[in-house]
């Protein structure tokens, strides 16, 4: 599915751009079931706007943007566990990770039209910080994504500087790191942008009249382990590729204790 080059190109730059991922059929179903989610959370009432906070932007700015995310999604519908294990991923993730490639959650994120919420450049790292930097995001795209509805920016070659320190929500200071210092990755349907966790990378809103829903796949080393444990739930630990070399029972309890 990647050549030595794109995997050379990855570990020099951070990201990588794979087109036609998934094909039409399979974005369907995906696309279905980040629908479904949504309207079972606002059935649920457990429906929130998961939009950026801070002082990056005025708050009556900030008011006005949306942005749906939920986490665990694999949890909620059956097509993203598929994703997770369809063979092109599993060629992508063994050679950018290793043979053995481990879930650690995954969450997705809906930017609705013409207000969808901008994200401020970070890293991904403050979350969920590990010893070795393995983790990586698997970004799926389930529509077109472009400049005009927000698709993502990255900084080629930042996953180099190592963890940087983040304001209080985890973000960078919008001044120092503007979006538009990233280099933008427009992408359509059924790619996937594959980004190291210290890469900097954020999105601008969506001034667009059309939809942008992505999922996102985190995932690592099962032998990398956590700075800290951080998004404990009970299907952390899913082994996507390969195998866990080393046997550890994955109680809920045990992982929160030793938190």
């Amino acid at each position: 599915m990647i050549s030595e080059k794109d995997v050379a190109f990855y570990q020099e730059n951070g990201y990588l751009l794979v087109k036609n991922v998934f094909n039409h059929e399979e974005v369907t179903r995906m696309q279905k079931g980040v629908d479904g989610i949504i309207q079972r959370a606002t059935e649920a009432e457990l429906d929130r706007n998961h939009a950026w906070q801070g002082d990056y932007l005025p708050k009556r700015e900030l008011k006005k943007l949306v942005l749906k995310g939920f986490h665990d999604i694999h949890y909620q519908d059956a097509s993203f566990t598929a994703a997770l294990s369809h063979p092109n991923m599993n060629a992508i993730l063994t050679e950018l990770i290793g043979p053995n490639v481990q879930l650690h959650h995954s969450k997705m994120l809906v930017k609705p039209p013409e207000n969808g919420a901008a994200f401020p450049m970070h890293q991904d790292y403050p979350y969920f910080p590990h010893k070795n930097h393995t983790m990586l995001a698997a970004s799926v795209h389930l529509d077109d994504a472009d400049l005009e509805n927000g698709c993502l920016h990255v900084v080629p070659g930042s996953h180099h500087q190592g963890p940087i320190p983040h304001r209080g929500q985890h973000y960078l200071d919008a001044k120092e790191y503007p979006i538009d210092q990233g280099k933008a990755c427009p992408a359509k349907a059924g790619d996937v942008l594959f980004f190291n966790y210290l890469t900097i990378h954020g999105s601008k809103p969506n001034t667009s009249d059309r939809t942008r829903r992505n999922v996102l796949f985190q995932l690592r080393d099962p032998e990398d382990p956590p700075v800290n444990n951080e998004h404990v739930n009970w299907g952390q630990g899913l082994m996507v590729c390969g195998q866990n070399p080393t046997y550890r029972e994955y109680n809920i309890q045990k992982m929160l204790q030793q938190a």
